[in-house]
């Protein structure tokens, strides 16, 4: 479940802000507010990491998605050849390592579910961005409309797929979805102008961010078809990283040089501003927020065992996180128990 508007896939204008810098969110219950006290930051002694396993023979090999339940994760590898670098995509079943050659300069998965299906972001020959699913041991494109360049987001349990496009309508951004009940189509969903999504629940509640670059608004668009602000009072613009359960994750502008890290309890609305140094790499279910080398759980903020040169990227519901390590080199990693 990444947003992963998480981060890496936007490809262009809004890459920096929806990608987002690492760290992690400070979890505190779901009421309006506008303050938080500095983070507690410990060392959990039961949580231990250890490195996926990965072709040997790889340049480098990294971990971006987990599935809810823990069973799947997706990564990338990068092989050099003699004559040309041959790019990975990377699926664990458990402990099971799958290897795919992805074409032209690589594939970024972004997303996976329950179901082992991996949502991933590549390129067309034309050079404009162009989605792809690996389902049941094929890799395949997902049907685009014409534009300048689509993106994939996110995907639930039921298959459901949601991301955006430039320029289907001139100018703009437009919210899509791939749903599940029609396979092979691509609809432009009913949301506000110039809107991304970014993150999709179990339910279907889609959340992203519309407008132009730098005056972004949140906004989140019911199962039943209705779009409300996903917003905070007195706030600017903003933006929506990723969602899971009846939590999103994002940031909002209140003045100052950064824009506060914020989660909101997508059943009401409400928020609360999370620790100033949080990434917003992914969230599950139970509101718990990974991003950089911490993890929070409650008000308090553990530190990722792994030396300080790791990267978390994606929390299942479960509690497993997976992201890398980079040591010698950038290596696929799980951590377990934090």
């Amino acid at each position: 479940m990444t947003y992963t508007a998480r981060r890496r896939m936007l490809a262009g204008t809004a890459a920096g802000l929806l990608a987002a810098s690492l760290g992690v969110a400070v979890s505190s219950p779901a009421t309006a507010s506008t303050a938080t006290a500095a983070p507690a930051r410990t060392t959990a002694s039961a949580c231990t990491i250890s490195t996926l396993p990965y072709p040997t023979d790889t340049y480098r090999a990294d971990a971006s998605a987990i599935d809810p339940s823990g069973r799947f994760v997706a990564g990338t590898g990068l092989r050099v050849g003699e004559t040309e670098n041959e790019y990975l995509l990377l699926v664990w079943d458990k402990q099971r390592l799958i290897e795919i050659v992805a074409p032209g300069s690589g594939l970024d998965p972004v997303d996976v579910n329950e179901s082992g299906t991996v949502i991933a972001n590549g390129w067309a020959e034309s050079g404009i961005g162009r989605p792809w699913t690996y389902r049941d041991g094929k890799l395949q494109q997902l049907p685009v409309l014409p534009s300048t360049g689509i993106f994939v987001t996110a995907i639930n349990s039921a298959g459901d797929i949601v991301g955006f496009g430039s320029d289907i309508v001139p100018g703009e951004f437009s919210a899509l979805r791939w749903p599940a009940a029609r396979p092979g189509t691509v609809e432009v969903l009913d949301a506000p102008v110039n809107a991304q999504a970014t993150g999709i629940t179990p339910n279907g509640t889609i959340v992203g961010q519309a407008g132009p670059f730098g005056d972004w608004t949140g906004w989140v668009r019911r199962p039943n078809g209705k779009v409300k602000p996903l917003a905070v009072a007195g706030g600017g613009s903003t933006v929506v990283n990723a969602a899971a359960g009846h939590w999103a994750i994002g940031q909002v502008w209140l003045g100052g040089n950064n824009p506060a890290k914020v989660r909101w309890d997508l059943r009401n609305g409400s928020h609360t501003i999370l620790d100033p140094e949080a990434g917003l790499d992914d969230v599950n279910a139970k509101g718990v927020v990974v991003g950089g080398a911490l993890v929070t759980r409650g008000a308090t903020s553990r530190v990722l065992p792994g030396g300080g040169n790791v990267g978390a990227k994606a929390i299942a519901d479960t509690g497993a996180i997976v992201g890398f390590r980079n040591a010698d080199r950038v290596t696929p990693v799980r951590w377990t128990g934090c």
